[in-house]
């Protein structure tokens, strides 16, 4: 938990509350439910809570009312750890595996998140539209490009950033990236975070706009 305060020092009360709830609940319901290794729990903030604030970091500040979607978002990363950075966007986490994305939809209302809906399913079984879709390595960048097309909205909401996708991945990216039309922007993940795990991370930027 030190280590986000850390990076995130303007954090209010709320959401320190909210990001120290994390670690005992998501070690009871991974005992039941296993959403994290079990060897790597012990590692939550650091290897996965703030690994999914390095898209806060890249995106910086959001308008009110930006619309994000998770897809693939397991037990709900990166969308919990970005609903409590972002109180005033919209979150929608979609995943195909029941039971996990039930953890997720426990510890969004144990924490108190109101900005967070969830959807179980595929992303083709969505048709809203979002400013930005994020994910956690689900799948191949290519084929996410292609499924998630259609859920990004033409309507910029005057982010920094034009619309589009925001995904956390890891190596070398070339072959993902073969046949995408849009420009592939990446990032090292130690550009924002200085802790070595995330020496080969990076955020992946793909603009629609």
């Amino acid at each position: 938990m030190q280590t986000i305060k850390k990076y995130f020092p303007n954090l209010t009360q709320l959401q320190i509350m909210q990001f120290e709830q994390l670690g005992p609940l998501y070690t009871h319901w991974n005992s039941a439910i296993n959403v994290i290794s079990r060897k790597d729990i012990q590692n939550l903030y650091p290897n996965h809570v703030l690994h999914s604030l390095a898209i806060a970091e890249f995106l910086g500040p959001l308008e009110t009312d930006t619309r994000i979607m998770d897809i693939g978002t397991g037990g709900g990363f990166p969308g919990i750890p970005l609903a409590i950075v972002y109180p005033q966007c919209r979150f929608h986490l979609i995943d195909r595996i029941g039971k996990r994305l039930r953890v997720a939809s426990e510890i969004a209302a144990e924490i108190g998140l109101k900005n967070v809906t969830f959807q179980h399913g595929d992303a083709g079984e969505c048709h809203e539209k979002f400013n930005y879709v994020v994910s956690r390595a689900v799948m191949p960048l290519n084929e996410l490009v292609r499924i998630i097309s259609r859920n990004v909205s033409p309507e910029r909401a005057g982010n920094t950033y034009a619309n589009g996708l925001v995904v956390l991945k890891g190596g070398d990216l070339s072959e993902e990236s073969k046949g995408i039309r849009q420009p592939v922007i990446e990032y090292n993940v130690n550009e924002f975070f200085s802790e070595p795990q995330f020496d080969t991370k990076k955020v992946v930027y793909v603009p629609f706009g």
